[in-house]
């Protein structure tokens, strides 16, 4: 693991806290919240989620196939398996020692932690019922304004968090390496859309921006699940998810996204 990784993540294992005086939400961008996790999740209390489905995974010139198995348990934890033509590949994000952490596995069996940088978005980027619009105590929600995005009408509301882990210069703040932004549906307010930056592993100045979309949403236990998910790296589509299977509050274990350091 990289010096400054190991470093940085001693440093937030000790002084992570909530930020005493945190900014306070716009009344209506926290009411379009409600409003969305309501429509979302039907009133039902979701413990943990897990979907599956066909992928199709793009990388440069490469494009491979297969079946995706993705798993939530609350807002901290999640994981991707992907089983494809070249290969098994997985990501995992994991929040449960109290320092955000994430880490890939490719084909070849090669694997590596995140960038500290790129783990203060919603780790379940995938089911957003488990995301920042559910709210918290570190969350602020911020209205932006209604919109007209690909030819639909939609309400625009922006998060990001108020911990105050006492990240050292010269990285950014957790403001803004945790800043998101929620498209809804402005009839539904279903999201259609979550966009949000990631950042080189060298660079935690330079934005590389994820649009995650979000449609054809079908209810699967009261819950209204989207069953076509599609992640966007700098405009280029990189993750293709046509989704089959959604089930809820089955148990998931934490062991599950451990991530060994």
């Amino acid at each position: 693991m990289p010096r400054f990784f190991l470093a940085v993540s001693l440093l937030l294992s000790t002084v992570l806290v909530v930020a005493q005086n945190a900014s306070a939400s716009d009344p209506l961008a926290v009411s379009l919240a409600q409003k969305s996790f309501a429509a979302l999740t039907g009133g039902l209390p979701i413990a943990d989620v897990t979907l599956t489905g066909a992928v199709t995974w793009t990388a440069g010139s490469d494009t491979e196939t297969g079946t995706a198995t993705l798993e939530a348990l609350g807002m901290d934890e999640s994981r991707m398996d992907l089983v494809l033509s070249g290969g098994s590949r997985s990501e995992i994000r994991d929040v449960s020692t109290g320092t955000p952490l994430g880490q890939w596995t490719a084909s070849n069996n090669s694997s590596d932690f995140f960038a500290l940088q790129n783990c203060f978005t919603d780790p379940v980027w995938f089911f957003p019922a488990l995301g920042s619009l559910s709210g918290g105590q570190t969350i602020v929600l911020v209205y932006i304004g209604q919109e007209t995005r690909n030819g639909a009408t939609v309400q625009h509301i922006r998060s990001y968090s108020t911990q105050s882990p006492g990240l050292p210069p010269p990285l950014p703040s957790v403001q803004q390496l945790s800043t998101m932004d929620f498209y809804l549906d402005a009839a539904t307010l279903l999201p259609s859309a979550i966009v949000f930056n990631s950042h080189p592993d060298s660079d935690p100045f330079t934005n590389i921006r994820v649009e995650i979309d979000f449609s054809n949403y079908q209810a699967i236990g009261g819950v209204m699940v989207p069953l076509h998910i599609q992640r966007y790296w700098q405009g280029t589509l990189a993750v293709d998810l046509a989704i089959t299977g959604a089930t809820f509050n089955t148990g998931l274990s934490l062991s599950n996204f451990t991530i060994s350091q």
